[in-house]
């Protein structure tokens, strides 16, 4: 994953498209699928990015191209971010010193 520099607290389309790893205008049209992306202007007109920014382009990012999921896929995701799943008390049986004894055993009986 890209490293975001610490000492800074805006950056640039330029910049941010550097530590991306992608063209501006890949940011730019982003920016346009993506209302979580809102880059401040500066008196310029230039857009200013911050760390919050760059970690959620980060996050489209690594759902776009590593996990190869849609555009819309990722709007989805953002909205309703996955939670991980407790397993079930039913599907696992209790993990105590007593069913550790008993696992090892059936192994010892097993290698005999």
């Amino acid at each position: 994953m890209a490293e975001i520099p610490h000492s800074k607290r805006y950056f640039r389309i330029g910049e941010a498209s550097r530590i991306i790893g992608v063209e501006p205008h890949v940011l730019r049209y982003w920016e346009s699928e993506f209302p979580q992306i809102r880059p401040q202007r500066a008196d310029s007109n230039q857009r200013t990015y911050q760390r919050k920014d760059l970690e959620l382009i980060l996050e489209i990012k690594r759902l776009l191209y590593d996990e190869k999921i849609t555009i819309e896929g990722v709007k989805q995701r953002l909205k309703h971010p996955l939670k991980p799943q407790k397993p079930q008390d039913s599907d696992h049986p209790p993990v105590t010193k007593e069913f550790v004894k008993r696992e090892l055993e059936d192994i010892l009986k097993i290698l005999s």
